[in-house]
């Protein structure tokens, strides 16, 4: 695997070398040979006489030289920056700095080397005719640089991209843009039509420099600015729209609620810190909606929607709600007996019927205590019937823990008004139940530890239950519960009895352990 990364990141560094060589060379030849061309049709170098066989000589050799150089210097400029990415390891910032610069230098060496090509051939054209065609030969040769470097620099941006995604990895645009959108559309103009529309009015504007007919310059600058335009456009659209494009798609699939995201960062350009800010924006999402779900599984998921509509505040309301309890049978005793760890993982799945059982009727575990768990039915989203759900909820708790066969617990339910909302102070808030419900069901459940049917619920919870879950209670006695000087009636749920889980735990002293 590594074997076969290490070759796809050789074939990558040739490519780009190749590439940058072809552009050098090309560019090159390409642009002599569109300068050669319009010297001609304007007669200049016939203007020479019989020394026009020293200007071409020079022109020639110049060009050579120019070859020579560039390649050379391309070579030494493309490997200095590429060495980390061959060997496949990440640059240094410096690195990394001097490959998102590569564009410029690739720009820098054709426009020094077309520079001074305008200097000598213009230089030495007064020596073998005269200042007018020397003026015409400069403004020739310096147009066609301008049009050379211009295509080089847009191209070459093309040709390194995946040498400059991963410097881009390391020194990320953020501190504004090494070249700017502007800048692009500024040189995609003058590739496209500056240059040559210059060209076009250097020709027609008088003096003439030249003694031929300017039709057929006129007809190369116009061949030549179509050509230009076309591939100039092409790359601009290659480095501004493609990357607008992919960004657009990857906001529409945020958009949808997905967060697992990441825009390629592939630009030095305003669109790269445009990326860079999708990505935190993405990574910012994706951070609120991992904290969101923490916080939803400490506290349940209607309180996180409930703080988050409303804020830090100490705020709640007085509704009726029913409050289901649930607690372990002499958890002192199945601690003392096996190991902590056993227990946790007992607790636990205990803990996943309690959450099932709520969740399903709309409830709300409001906290686990240890071995026991708080329930709600009612707060802090509002039941149609918030009874019924509590009952069907305690039955089904039950009916899982006896199937599991691994704890005893005991079961109360009660109803009543509480106060629901968030307790505690501006810097530590908790979601609670406030209310003589909330002590009713607990005092109810110390009693149905005792009860055959392991569930007590109070006369005022069947009272207001449907029918058909009343069908699946009958009545128990009157308790005197603590704290309480009036007796309560409670009932108990019928069917599925618990009467023998003592013995099977090993709790009554006769059974193992």
């Amino acid at each position: 695997m590594r074997r076969a990364t290490r070759l796809a990141r050789f074939r990558v560094v040739l490519r780009t070398a190749l590439g940058f060589v072809l552009l050098g060379v090309g560019s090159s030849v390409l642009g002599a040979g569109a300068v050669s061309l319009l010297l001609v049709l304007e007669g200049l170098p016939t203007d020479f006489g019989d020394r026009n066989w020293v200007f071409v000589l020079c022109a020639a050799a110049y060009v050579a030289f120019s070859l020579g150089v560039g390649s050379l210097w391309m070579v030494v400029l493309h490997r200095r920056t590429a060495v980390w990415f061959a060997v496949g390891r990440r640059p240094t910032p410096a690195e990394a700095e001097r490959a998102l610069r590569l564009p410029r230098h690739m720009a820098l060496v054709s426009g020094s080397l077309w520079l001074g090509g305008t200097i000598v051939l213009g230089g030495i054209t007064p020596l073998l005719a005269s200042w007018p065609d020397s003026i015409g030969v400069a403004l020739t040769v310096g147009l066609g640089g301008l049009l050379t470097v211009g295509l080089m620099y847009l191209a070459t941006e093309w040709v390194s991209r995946p040498i400059l995604i991963m410097a881009l990895e390391v020194h990320p645009p953020q501190d504004g843009p090494s070249v700017s959108v502007l800048a692009r559309l500024v040189l995609t103009w003058g590739v496209a039509s500056g240059v040559p529309l210059l060209g076009v009015l250097i020709l027609a504007a008088p003096p003439n420099l030249g003694r031929a007919d300017n039709a057929g310059s006129l007809i190369v600058l116009a061949v030549v600015g179509l050509g230009t335009g076309a591939f100039g456009t092409a790359l601009l659209a290659r480095a501004v729209a493609a990357p607008l494009d992919r960004l657009r798609l990857a906001v529409g699939e945020v958009a949808k609620g997905r967060t697992d995201i990441e825009v390629q960062v592939d630009d030095v350009s305003e669109i790269g810190q445009l990326q860079v800010s999708v990505n935190s924006m993405v990574a910012g999402l994706r951070e609120r909606d991992r904290m969101r779900d923490l916080f939803g599984r400490h506290v349940g998921n209607d309180v996180a929607r409930h703080a988050l509509e409303h804020g830090a505040s100490l705020s709640g309301d007085v509704r009726e709600a029913t409050a289901l309890f649930v607690d372990v049978v002499d958890s002192t005793a199945l601690a003392y007996r096996m190991p902590p760890e056993e227990l946790v993982g007992k607790l636990n799945r205990l803990f996943a019927c309690v959450v099932a059982a709520v969740d399903a009727r709309g409830g709300l575990v409001n906290k686990f205590q240890g071995d026991a768990a708080l329930c709600v039915f009612g707060a802090p989203t509002r039941l149609a019937d918030p009874t019924t759900a509590a009952l069907s909820a305690a039955r089904e708790i039950r009916d899982a823990v006896r199937e599991a066969g691994e704890l005893d617990l005991g079961i109360g339910v009660a109803c009543g008004p509480v106060f629901a909302g968030q307790l505690g102070t501006r810097s530590r808030l908790e979601y609670t139940v406030i209310g003589d419900a909330v002590n009713e069901a607990a005092r109810l459940t110390e009693h149905a530890k005792k009860v055959p049917g392991r569930i007590l619920a109070s006369d005022a919870v069947l009272e207001a239950c449907s029918p058909t879950e009343r069908e699946h209670w009958s009545a128990h006695r009157n308790l005197r519960l603590r704290g309480r000087n009036a007796p309560t009636s409670t009932w108990t749920a019928l069917g599925n009895t618990m009467a023998d889980y003592p013995a099977r735990l090993g709790l009554d002293g006769t059974g193992p352990g």
